[in-house]
């Protein structure tokens, strides 16, 4: 199993970008992968569910930390 690396800030507001999501820089990091995920139609689970398992998942190296 290769471990996850962490996405960085600047990755997740490059995403938002191209999600068409503004005034979103000055949102906290984990406020930002909400955003991303409910953007996307995903549930906003980051930080929220222990033991998850959905995988594969961008943020799961930070998430299930």
């Amino acid at each position: 199993m290769t471990a996850q690396k962490k996405v960085t800030k600047a990755e997740l507001l490059a995403k938002a970008g191209e999600l068409g999501l503004k005034g979103v820089a000055k949102k906290k990091k984990s406020d930002l992968i909400h955003t991303i995920q409910i953007t996307e139609g995903n549930t906003d689970c980051f930080s929220r569910i222990p033991d998850c398992s959905v995988s594969p998942c961008l943020y799961r190296a930070e998430c299930q930390a």
